[in-house]
């Protein structure tokens, strides 16, 4: 991850919807929401639903998968642990090993949380 990237992640985060509705996807965990959950448990309208799960889509943030006339979305845990390395990189004294640590554990409970 570069800094370019890590700056779409955040401007797609700087957004108080699009905050929320991440929140509210990595609360659900692997299973995830459709965009109907996810809309209706944050009471907005539809047609503003999608497109900031687009923009959070674009962003990498969220995965989508299509069952049937659903779109269900869940987090994208592989950039959210790129982002978290990229940031950490420089930290604990070139301890690359702690950020290690600390994403593969942040990673292992998101998948335990169901």
């Amino acid at each position: 991850m570069n800094s370019e990237e890590s700056a779409k992640i955040f401007a797609a985060l700087a957004q108080e919807t699009r905050l929320d509705v991440f929140r509210l996807l990595i609360k659900a965990g692997e299973k995830g929401l459709s965009s109907g959950e996810i809309a209706e448990r944050l009471n907005i309208r539809q047609n503003t639903m999608s497109t900031n799960l687009s923009i959070l889509h674009n962003a990498k943030l969220v995965r989508r998968k299509r069952a049937g006339r659903m779109i269900h979305y869940s987090v994208n845990m592989d950039t959210i642990g790129l982002l978290l390395t990229f940031l950490l990189e420089h930290c604990c004294g070139g301890e690359s090993d702690m950020v290690n640590e600390l994403v593969n554990s942040l990673q292992k409970g998101f998948t335990q949380s169901d």
